[in-house]
């Protein structure tokens, strides 16, 4: 009776509703222990999620309007910072093998902040950088920002072999995390380039990247027994060893061939949208306009040179009914930050209606579902949109919303399944090798969508084969659903491994307990 009165009472449904994930974050405190939240916030929210979001709108700008590069160009330097990425194995293999001062996690998390704080530094200060100089800096944090998240995979995946049941839920807390802080730093990105720059944008960031190196001081972790360092290379054989075995057991090969090609075959052509968006004639011209609204008008898109002329005339329009003036790099970033709303959504959807579905029957509506939202994208090109009197700028909005809500719907599962493929002793390398794979993939298809629109000769000024290059990758991205038979019919709550790949092996250098926890400063005193 009390439990359906509560259910009629819309205000205690809308108390339920606002305590569910206070619950739910406290479920896995209690399962998994408060410090592991907390330590996945800070590096998947704080570092990864909000500092990528506003480095990716201040470096896009920043080659465009400094470095004056091309949308070709652009896409092959973007692949060049994946590059830390793709040698994540190497991160993990140091961080699981290779302790310093008797610590496996603490002095990789202090080393990846202060690579990251003085890489921002560098490109914030400096005049005048090289072309060269600014790209080795920019893989200078991308490598910070890989190495933090490699030593948080550790934690994350040694979770998933103790609490298969909960891998589910803790790929949701790092989706949640990473979500909500690329939304915060997407929704500041335009604001604070269009304020102090980009290059002002990245000293800014060299504070949450300091936040990396307060994890490795508050990581409380029990100091390794009898290591010895001649010993090293040994144990870098064995993990070499214990992956190629884990590699030739089929349930893990062949899913980790299909995330690469799944990956490989989704052509990216990012950067020639957005020099669409900001330099073409024909297009929205993000880069010329800005949002404004008035009392007595509906949102559009005007010029600078038409605000101030207005604002400075004797017209009836005058500066007390403006409602807003929003600047192109505004724009951009605010389109940017809807998108991560879209991959937040996706998160959700996933956690509480589609987790417990199997891999192959969510892989192949979602990536059918993906290969269809890439047509949005032509609709926008060939100016169809303005023909049903939808507006550009909604539009685009609209399109990035669904793209990034559908490809986190597609992501989410790929990520569970890989938590789920790393053997016991070894689950920071192996991982991170999963990882690695995986953003080959994406380098894969961030060189071949640049060589694609250097064929289709899509320049800053000559965007006329855009739209065969958004025909050609929308259909490439239905490649991977011929592939599915390559994922396991598993159930994603239970384990894939055999038995003895998920057994920790214990040696002379144990650790007195394998958990790690993050303590407050009070109590590491």
């Amino acid at each position: 009776m009390e439990e359906s009165q509560l259910e009629r009472n819309p205000r205690n449904g809308f108390l339920a509703l606002v305590l569910r994930p206070i619950n739910w974050l406290k479920m896995l405190g209690g399962e998994l222990h408060w410090s592991f939240v907390l330590g996945v916030m800070i590096v998947y929210g704080i570092s990864q999620g909000f500092a990528v979001g506003m480095i990716k709108v201040s470096t896009m700008y920043y080659m465009k309007d400094e470095q004056k590069v091309q949308p070709s160009e652009l896409q092959v330097y973007l692949g060049l910072l994946q590059l830390p990425w793709v040698i994540k194995p190497l991160w993990g293999l140091l961080t699981d093998t290779l302790p310093v001062l008797g610590y496996r996690r603490r002095p990789y998390f202090i080393f990846a902040g202060f690579l990251s704080v003085t890489s921002m530094l560098a490109l914030s200060i400096q005049r005048n950088l090289s072309l060269a100089f600014s790209l080795l800096s920019l893989m200078g944090v991308s490598a910070g920002i890989a190495i933090a998240v490699v030593a948080i995979d550790a934690c994350v995946t040694q979770n998933s072999i103790s609490h298969p049941s909960l891998a589910g839920d803790m790929q949701s807390l790092c989706g949640f995390s990473s979500s909500i802080g690329a939304l915060v730093g997407y929704s500041l990105s335009g604001f604070l380039v269009h304020l102090v720059g980009p290059k002002g944008v990245f000293g800014l960031l060299s504070v949450p990247a300091g936040l990396v190196i307060l994890v490795g001081m508050m990581l409380k972790e029990s100091r390794v027994h009898k290591f010895t360092h001649r010993g090293v290379n040994e144990k870098f054989l064995d993990a070499g060893k214990a992956m190629w075995t884990a590699l030739k057991f089929r349930d893990v090969w062949r899913p980790c061939l299909y995330m690469y090609l799944s990956l490989a075959v989704s052509l990216n052509i990012h950067e020639g949208m957005f020099y669409w968006y900001t330099d073409a004639k024909g297009g929205p011209s993000f880069s010329q306009h800005g949002l404004f609204a008035s009392k007595n008008s509906n949102l559009s898109l005007i010029t600078y040179h038409e605000i101030s002329s207005w604002l400075n005339s004797d017209s009836e329009l005058g500066c007390s009914d403006v409602l807003f003036w929003y600047g192109m790099q505004e724009v951009v970033g605010s389109v940017f930050s809807v998108g991560a709303v879209g991959s937040l959504s996706g998160v959700l959807i996933y956690q509480n209606w589609l987790k417990d579905h199997r891999f192959r029957d969510l892989l192949f509506w979602s990536q059918l579902l993906y290969g269809a939202s890439g047509l949005l994208d032509l609709i926008l090109v060939l100016r169809l949109n303005l023909k049903i009197g939808l507006p550009d700028y909604f539009f685009v909005v609209i399109d990035e919303a669904i793209s990034m809500m559908i490809g986190r719907i597609k992501w989410q599962p790929l990520l569970v399944l890989s938590s789920k493929l790393c053997p016991a002793g070894i689950e920071g390398t192996f991982f991170a090798l999963l990882m690695s794979i995986d953003h080959v993939g994406l380098l894969s298809s961030t060189w071949v969508g640049g060589l694609l629109l250097k064929f289709l000769k899509v320049t800053r000024t000559q965007f006329d084969n855009l739209w065969v290059a958004i025909l050609i990758r929308s259909l490439m991205r239905i490649i991977p659903v011929f592939l599915l038979f390559l994922i396991p019919r598993s159930d994603p709550n239970l384990s894939i491994l055999p038995e003895e790949m998920l057994k920790m092996k214990k040696g002379d250098d144990t650790l007195e307990s394998e958990n790690t926890e993050m303590v407050s400063l009070v109590d590491s005193i």
